[in-house]
Order: structure tokens, then C-alpha cells, then sequence
């Protein structure tokens, strides 16, 4: 799916904030939570997501969502990430 089919889909599925987001190479975020759901596509390099003990790495390509309130911390890979997101209150 390309960035343009996906916010396609997130608009038909009542996600709002539509944005692309660059985060630099090796950033990483402590354990928090968001006060919505997230659903977003990777545009290049790779994010890494862990919450509840699990980890799972995410390139481009991949799609991934987070529900609101899930606590989860977030790895940035050696080229950083570019993800196209949305969210949904």
C-alpha cells in the first residue's frame, strides 16, 4: 500500500491528525501512553514498539496501530524512521 491509498483508509476509518512524522537516527521514548489510538504506515527506516514485554521491530512498509491508553516505549533505528499516522479519539 502506498502513503496515498493509506490516508485514504485512515480518513475512511475516522482517523484525524493525518501527518508524516521524521524522528532522528537512534531516538528513543521512556514507557507512556496517548489519550487516542494511533494507526500509521512506515515510509522508511524502522520503529521499534515494546509494550507488555514484547518487542517488535516495524520497516517500511509495515503497518502498525496502538490503542488508546496502551503503555509502550519506542525505538528509532540507526537511520531514524518516517511513518505516515493517524489518530483516532
Amino acid at each position: 500500500m502506498d502513503a496515498i491509498e493509506f490516508e485514504s483508509s485512515l480518513k475512511r476509518a475516522g482517523y484525524q491528525n493525518i501527518e508524516t512524522k521524521k524522528v532522528a537516527a537512534n531516538t528513543s521514548t521512556q514507557p507512556h501512553s496517548h489519550g487516542f489510538s494511533v494507526r500509521a504506515l512506515v515510509l522508511a527506516g524502522d520503529i521499534t514498539l515494546t509494550s507488555e514485554g514484547h518487542s517488535r521491530t516495524f520497516r517500511a512498509g509495515d503497518v502498525f496501530e496502538m490503542a488508546s491508553g496502551c503503555v509502550h516505549s519506542e525505538q528509532h533505528g540507526p537511520d531514524g524512521s518516517t511513518y505516515l499516522v493517524g489518530q483516532k479519539t
